[in-house]
């Protein structure tokens, strides 16, 4: 199975997030870390970045109760 890697504006346009808000994330721990492309260049794992959004639609339609 072959990795495909999302660079930044498609990450944005999957997720709806916005640039600051996609790094805000990643360094609180709750969204992908990006990977090295070398240089200044970076990627996310697409199959990261969907099972981040499978679990925020999961946790949206089946909120835990308090």
């Amino acid at each position: 199975m072959a990795n495909t890697i999302l660079r930044l504006p498609d990450v944005k346009a999957r997720t709806g997030l916005s640039r600051s808000t996609i790094y805000l994330r990643v360094s609180q721990g709750v969204f992908p870390k990006p990977i090295s492309l070398g240089g200044r260049a970076v990627g996310w794992v697409e199959e990261d970045v969907d099972q981040w959004l499978q679990q925020r639609i999961d946790a949206s339609r089946h909120p835990v109760a308090r």
